[in-house]
């Protein structure tokens, strides 16, 4: 971490736009200088369908936050779902400059550089490099090669490519709220070391995050980042089931899932009346059962279509544990057995107590932040801010310079 450079981090999600603003502070720990949260309408099924709503809920953000701090904001840091991203492996091996004078950083960034040198697919764009480990003369495998004995080393990399036709779009939707994009992280690869455990940091496992529209897939052999995905389905199905099924408000569809959050009916201790007030044809009784049946029925859905897709990647037979997180999932209770039943797979809820104390509203812009923080061989990452000469708590922050290795 750089201590004392402030980051930006803005998660565009279906129903809401997040942002937090974050320092590195004197213990490289992330202070939370602001945070804030706005309602959007701009993405559907993990698609941009009204750049105007997105831009306007964008901004939205923006203006709290500036407003907060007292500074402007001219960059930040986004989330981009894995639906648009493509993970390609590569691997360099390079030759120390001078051997005896062990790897420098020069030679590091130069092994970076020749590693993004790939014919990129057509309708793909570069958007990050991951150094994943080195490989030293001795085989021994490094995370960080800088100062080492070792005539030669080998760099494994993991290339993160984008939609270019989805990068084109947010970049023009930032353009209009005047905001330069510093960097675009996949959700489950920003989410991965805030959420798991340090017990799941080096296990073979998947990180799914269901959302309200979206469930983001993230498989990950310990630091190395294999396979993201993500299914247009989440949270805001299973109320929009209730509310049809029922033919109730929308608004009452969702208390009812709050209240009788429960994913497996064979787990429900009482089975009570329940009155629905917004029913078209008057009050209607049903039982709680039913509405539990509803929410099963769905979260199964969203499991097996997890399923078919690791089974069709190949991937399923090597993933040993799964994680589930999101606020789509979160407060209904048994969905990990669901999915363990579907998957055939251990799995659980994200259990790490930093998170528990990040409201779910920002947990994701949060991570963002934290990811960014811990970058390996980045000289700073800070996002651009114009800061009023009367907060001396930022003084000397204006000159930042962005210097990522894959810019």
């Amino acid at each position: 971490m750089a201590i004392g450079d402030i980051i930006v981090g803005i998660d565009i999600g279906a129903y809401k736009v997040s942002l937090v603003v974050g320092e590195v502070n004197n213990f490289n720990q992330i202070e939370i200088i602001c945070n804030t949260c706005k309602k959007s309408s701009g993405i559907q099924k993990g698609k941009i369908v009204n750049e105007y709503a997105l831009s306007e809920s964008i901004s939205a953000v923006i203006k709290d936050a500036e407003k907060e701090m007292n500074m402007k904001i001219n960059s930040a840091y986004i989330t981009i779902s894995g639906k648009y991203v493509t993970i390609f492996q590569n691997s360099v091996t390079k030759t120390a400059k001078d051997k005896y004078s062990g790897i420098s950083s020069r030679d590091v960034q130069n092994a970076i550089m020749q590693a993004k040198d790939i014919d990129i697919p057509d309708g793909k764009q570069l958007i990050d490099i991951i150094t994943n480990d080195f490989v030293l003369e001795d085989g021994k495998r490094v995370e960080d090669p800088v100062g080492a004995f070792s005539s030669m080393f080998t760099l494994n990399a993991e290339l993160i490519l984008a939609d270019k036709e989805y990068i084109k779009v947010i970049s023009s939707i930032f353009r209009k709220v005047d905001i330069d994009i510093d960097g675009i992280v996949p959700i489950t690869l920003a989410e991965k070391n805030f959420i798991l455990d340090e017990s799941d940091q080096k296990d073979y496992i998947m990180l799914l995050d269901i959302g309200a529209e979206n469930t983001d897939i993230g498989v990950f052999d310990g630091d190395k980042f294999i396979y993201t995905k993500a299914i247009p389905i989440g949270g805001a199905n299973i109320t929009n089931d209730i509310k049809l099924v029922l033919d109730i408000s929308l608004e009452e569809a969702e208390k009812l899932k709050r209240q009788y959050g429960l994913a497996l009916k064979s787990y429900m201790d009482n089975d009570t009346e329940v009155v629905l007030n917004t029913a078209k044809d008057g009050n209607k009784i049903v039982r709680s059962s039913n509405i539990v049946e509803i929410i099963e029925a769905r979260i199964e859905q969203i499991f097996e279509l997890v399923n078919k897709d690791i089974t069709n990647e190949g991937i399923k037979p090597k993933i040993n544990n799964v994680i589930l997180t999101g606020q789509g999932i979160t407060n209904i209770s048994k969905s990990d057995i669901v999915g363990k039943i579907t998957l055939n797979i251990p799995v659980k809820m994200a259990s790490n107590k930093i998170a528990g104390i990040i409201k779910p509203c920002y947990t994701t812009a949060y991570a963002l932040v934290r990811y960014i923080a811990l970058r390996p061989f980045a000289k700073t990452v800070s996002s651009s801010l114009d800061i009023n000469s009367n907060e001396n708590f930022f003084q000397g922050l204006l000159e930042k310079v962005k210097d990522f290795f894959y810019s």
